[in-house]
């Protein structure tokens, strides 16, 4: 019967044995203290209780030894504590450059899941087991979080923002899907699954998916709302070419600068005065209420093939670009 009703959910991510580590170091540090000045406060309550009502203490002098030592053991154990927990933090924020990207929006009361290849769920993952995968996750409502218990991860999901997580599935397996924020009264139906597979197992499952890829969907979208007209690819409109741009360092006017990165994208198309490009003018028009958050996504994953191809021609269009850091400035995005 016990084995039915497990403490902790099952490991299920690489990372999910220092978190549940530190996590037990934690617990064990607080349990240690409690139990010790439980145990100090029913010895002392003994051991210097009053014996009689004329009964006068001994005077007690202080001790600069034990002074120090208490002071200097927390200080110690709470220093080990933010380095420990630092360096869990910095392990999970930052994705490794290979992972695999996967797009979440949330909605009341479900989560919509857009694979680069074209492939869409809906409060459904389906991943390969031994590959980082990254999760760029937006909401087209009110705040919802994202939340595997088996993976130990968990990221609060905001409007008008874009945030992100990663993780390694370990083993094949199904695990749970939460929404961790009260986002209304259907909050306890949004749950799903995320189906963890092998590589081989993956790749099929892609293949009965979408017929076309986000970036081939984010360029018909691209030409559906007449973007191509003023950005064209050529260099000659009249607005910056976006062939390079994203991940790249852009100049704004006044002399600013900012990295092209999804958020600046999503900006750049739903509020363009925002952050003018150094040398055009703030012609663009908003699109506000013509592109849904899963347009925006598949219009940055075009952009982003913009950029790989510009580096390397012979990538094709339905291989977007993954991690690329490198900043070289001047390149205008808009």
């Amino acid at each position: 019967m016990l084995k039915n009703l497990p403490l902790f959910p099952v490991e299920g991510s690489t990372g999910a044995h220092e978190v549940d580590a530190l996590y037990f170091y934690l617990i064990a540090v607080s349990a240690v203290f409690t139990i010790a000045i439980f145990i100090c406060v029913m010895v002392f309550a003994i051991k210097y209780r009053r014996r009689s009502p004329y009964e006068v203490p001994k005077p007690i002098e202080g001790s600069w030894f034990l002074e120090t030592l208490w002071s200097v053991i927390p200080m110690l154990i709470g220093i080990s504590m933010f380095v420990w927990g630092a360096k869990v933090y910095f392990d999970h924020a930052v994705p490794p450059r290979n992972a695999l990207e996967i797009f979440v929006v949330g909605k009341q009361w479900m989560w919509k899941l857009q694979h680069p290849e074209g492939n869409r769920e809906i409060n459904e993952l389906h991943i390969p087991i031994g590959q980082p995968v990254k999760l760029t996750m937006t909401t087209e409502d009110v705040i919802h979080s994202f939340f595997i218990p088996e993976f130990r991860v968990k990221r609060d999901v905001v409007p008008g923002r874009y945030n992100n997580i990663w993780f390694q599935a370990m083993r094949p397996g199904t695990y749970h899907i939460f929404c961790s924020q009260y986002c209304g009264t259907q909050h306890s139906a949004m749950i799903g699954h995320v189906y963890a597979m092998t590589p081989d197992d993956y790749q099929n499952w892609l293949a009965g998916g979408g017929d076309q890829s986000m970036a081939k969907r984010g360029e018909a979208l691209f030409q559906q709302l007449g973007c191509s007209s003023c950005h064209n690819l050529d260099g000659q409109g009249r607005c910056p070419n976006l062939r390079g741009v994203f991940g790249n360092t852009v100049l704004l006017r006044g002399g600013g600068q900012v990295i092209a990165n999804e958020a600046y994208v999503r900006e750049s198309i739903l509020f363009p005065e925002a952050k003018v490009v150094a040398g055009f003018e703030p012609i663009m028009p908003t699109f506000q209420g013509l592109v849904n958050e899963e347009g925006l996504l598949q219009l940055i994953a075009y952009i982003k093939t913009l950029s790989t191809r510009a580096a390397n021609p012979s990538v094709p269009l339905t291989s977007p670009p993954r991690g690329r850091t490198t900043t070289p400035a001047g390149v205008p995005v808009r």
